[in-house]
């Protein structure tokens, strides 16, 4: 049955940035359908977020670590197998952002955003891809964004750091396609965040991306469920280093 495709009965997952937003929709939806989840949050994991993970029925375990530094990336990777046993689905979404003009911004910030969005994704890959490829499966869904297409205003640290993901997710899965791993990538647009938080609060901007998408409102963590599922599930398991962009119709426009 088509249905039976999408399930992840079985399955272990870890989500990284899950403790709130598109990370914890994320989790929630690939609990419910079927797979045990992991969550992470860089200093903690609301009890209430592990609830709602809970109340699905799955198994559930809650992670920290500052994924910009590498040995808590391996360190994070072998706590999933420690708690599970092994690992079938990694959702790289854990991620931050600094605005400032181009001419302003910060090394700080920008080695801050490169470790936590770019260099994250591939350390966290590295290690998780090696227990997959031991076991001949696996699935690793990164988040991009509108601006591994586009290059954003005063954000240049952020828009090098998904363009970089946009790439990595490509890297990854010509190697990896042929030994049962898929990697792919979901693009959100304009969601409902705290990273878009000052964007929302803007009263005339928020307006001007709102008149642009089609569907005519911002996303939320929900529009993200059935993408991640997809990705996650064998139903995809023909689709490799694809970017799907879940973005109101952002990009036709």
């Amino acid at each position: 049955m088509i249905l039976d495709q999408f399930s992840l009965k079985g399955k272990i997952a870890l989500v990284t940035g899950s403790s709130r937003g598109l990370g914890a929709g994320i989790a929630c939806a690939l609990a419910e359908a079927g797979a045990s989840v992991a969550l992470h949050g860089s200093r903690s994991v609301p009890s209430t977020t592990v609830q709602l993970v809970a109340a699905t029925g799955a198994k559930t375990a809650a992670l920290t670590g500052d994924i910009s530094n590498a040995d808590v990336c391996r360190k994070l990777i072998g706590q999933v197998i420690a708690e599970f046993g092994r690992i079938d689905i990694l959702v790289n979404n854990a991620g931050t952002i600094r605005r400032s003009p181009a001419a302003e911004h910060s090394l700080e910030d920008w080695r801050t955003v490169l470790d936590t969005n770019l260099s994250s994704v591939f350390h966290l890959s590295q290690h998780a891809g090696i227990h997959m490829l031991a076991q001949g499966s696996g699935k690793i869904i990164n988040i991009a964004s509108l601006l591994t297409f586009q290059g954003g205003i005063f954000v240049p640290s952020y828009a090098a750091a998904k363009g970089g993901v946009g790439q990595l997710t490509k890297a990854f899965a010509n190697e990896w396609a042929s030994k049962g791993i898929n990697v792919n990538a979901i693009a959100p647009g304009y969601m409902e965040t705290d990273n878009t938080t000052a964007l929302r609060a803007d009263s005339n901007r928020s307006r001007q991306i709102v008149d642009r998408i089609p569907a005519g409102r911002w996303g939320t963590p929900s529009d993200l469920a059935g993408a991640a599922v997809f990705l996650a599930s064998s139903a995809s398991n023909y689709v490799h280093g694809h970017i799907l962009v879940v973005d109101g119709g952002w990009l036709s426009r």
